[in-house]
């Protein structure tokens, strides 16, 4: 996946066949943009919301669904900023798109310009599958979004936080796991002493 900032740059990821495909913020409401995509591109469209009014966030999900093609659509949250403080973050955004576009777009998404990982995984618990995050050799290199970025270790501990939290969020599946039958047989009181 990449992001596509151009019609040039669109055509010419798109004639590398990916199966998806990334529209950043700035570019949203390019439409002459998002109309090539939505005709000549048959993967998914990922889009990021960071900059967007909620109005405008409306006419983008409108436009991809007159051409039929919502059911393609990945929506990210998105606070555009380098980097951007946690009380910026809005993570709560999540929640308001899942509700709002539940059983319309394939998916949220999180779209991260933050110190750290914490925020992504809490993104990971309020519902978002889809994680996009800058990355860099070095975060005091010269930029508008290295400080915001990850080096390779931080994207390592992103990708196995995401996933050793992705398997927690779950029921249980018995009303005392096996693990937990040990500790109970071990040291739990019942209630006559």
């Amino acid at each position: 996946m990449c992001s596509v900032w151009d019609l040039t740059s669109a055509k010419e990821i798109c004639s590398l066949f990916p199966k998806r495909n990334k529209i950043p913020s700035a570019c949203n409401l390019n439409y002459e943009l998002l109309d090539w995509i939505a005709q000549n591109f048959s993967g998914e469209i990922h889009i990021s919301l960071g900059m967007t009014k909620k109005k405008e966030e409306k006419e983008i999900v409108g436009f991809f669904e007159k051409r039929g093609r919502l059911k393609d659509i990945v929506l990210y949250s998105c606070t555009s900023g380098y980097p951007v403080p946690f009380d910026d973050i809005c993570l709560l955004e999540i929640s308001r798109l899942s509700k709002k576009y539940e059983g319309k777009v394939i998916a949220i998404g999180f779209s991260g310009h933050h110190l750290g990982i914490a925020a992504d995984v809490a993104a990971l618990a309020l519902g978002a599958t889809f994680f996009e995050r800058h990355y860099t050799l070095d975060r005091t290199w010269k930029g508008t979004d290295h400080a915001a970025s990850l080096e390779p270790d931080g994207l390592r501990r992103l990708v196995r936080d995401l996933k050793n939290v992705s398997k927690s969020l779950t029921y249980k599946q018995s009303e005392i796991l096996p693990i937990e039958q040990v500790q109970r047989d071990k040291l739990k009181r019942n209630a006559n002493g």
